[in-house]
């Protein structure tokens, strides 16, 4: 797929209807981590926060292979709506990176408590090597996280 395909499938994300965000993904998904970059480009465009949300929550499989990916998340725990905080979250948890520490612990003073409850997971599941913990809070071992298929439950 050409890139001026691809960022117009990426523009697709704007609309409200998350049967579009899905159709525009299965388009997509062929292309694997190669357009995430795409989306780290259209970020900072979407005005509308379901859009930035489809972004975050597209790009985490990809969070220990893309740099972009994890730049993604970088840059969605300071976006202004919880939900795209949370995926933003979410992504930094399943990427496992200690360098995502720093970004999470920055949350830890947000107004939003349940913000600071999701920096909280991310940084347990980051120091634990267990991204599962970050939907499993209490580490219950009886919820797992499967991003991509094949995830194991540790």
């Amino acid at each position: 797929m050409e890139t001026a395909a691809i960022h117009e499938h990426v523009l697709r994300f704007q609309s409200p209807s998350s049967l579009e965000h899905e159709d525009v993904w299965q388009k997509l998904k062929p292309l694997g981590a190669l357009v995430v970059p795409h989306f780290l480009e259209a970020y900072p465009k979407f005005r509308q926060a379901r859009a930035r949300v489809s972004l975050l929550f597209y790009a985490t499989g990809f969070a220990r292979i893309s740099e972009e990916a994890f730049q993604l998340g970088v840059l969605g725990c300071k976006d202004r709506a919880s939900l795209v905080r949370y995926r933003a979250c979410g992504l930094l948890a399943y990427s496992l990176r200690p360098d995502a520490l720093p970004t999470l612990h920055d949350l830890l003073t947000h107004t939003d408590k349940k913000t600071v409850e999701d920096a909280v997971a991310a940084m347990d599941a980051i120091r634990s090597g267990n991204y599962h913990y970050f939907i499993d809070r209490s580490h219950s071992g009886k919820t797992f996280w499967e991003v991509n298929r094949g995830d194991i439950p540790r």
